[in-house]
């Protein structure tokens, strides 16, 4: 399939893993506020713009190790960041990066299929 070499950085350059950063970190912050509001109620949005670049670092960074390190990695770095930004205590804090996880997993495979059935669409 053509669209995955078109996800994967590694072919171009400083630029390209730049946007890849951006991008990332824009999808991070917004399933960090989408989580934070389901557990918490009303949050600002800043504090998750504070959030959201963390995993976003990571799986930038750590893409040619894996999906099982990424994984861990940016799930133990996110929780971190929940409990410093957000200054919650441990059991919240790991409400929410849960939440933040599952909304992460849930709105990108949604966004990847919604993506690879457009591709398939008649010319």
């Amino acid at each position: 399939m053509s669209f995955a070499a078109q996800l994967n950085p590694a072919s171009g350059g400083v630029l390209a893993y730049l946007g890849t950063f951006v991008v990332a970190a824009l999808f991070y912050t917004l399933t960090a506020h989408i989580a934070a509001r389901y557990v918490l109620g009303s949050v600002p949005l800043s504090r998750a713009a504070l959030v959201g670049p963390v995993p976003a670092a990571i799986a930038v960074l750590l893409q040619q190790y894996g999906p099982g390190i990424v994984i861990i990695v940016s799930l133990t770095a996110d929780l971190l960041a929940i409990r410093v930004v957000y200054r919650l205590r441990y059991r919240t804090t790991a409400i929410v990066a849960v939440a933040h996880y599952t909304v992460s997993a849930l709105l990108g495979i949604t966004i990847f299929n919604l993506v690879a059935l457009l591709g398939t669409a008649p010319g």
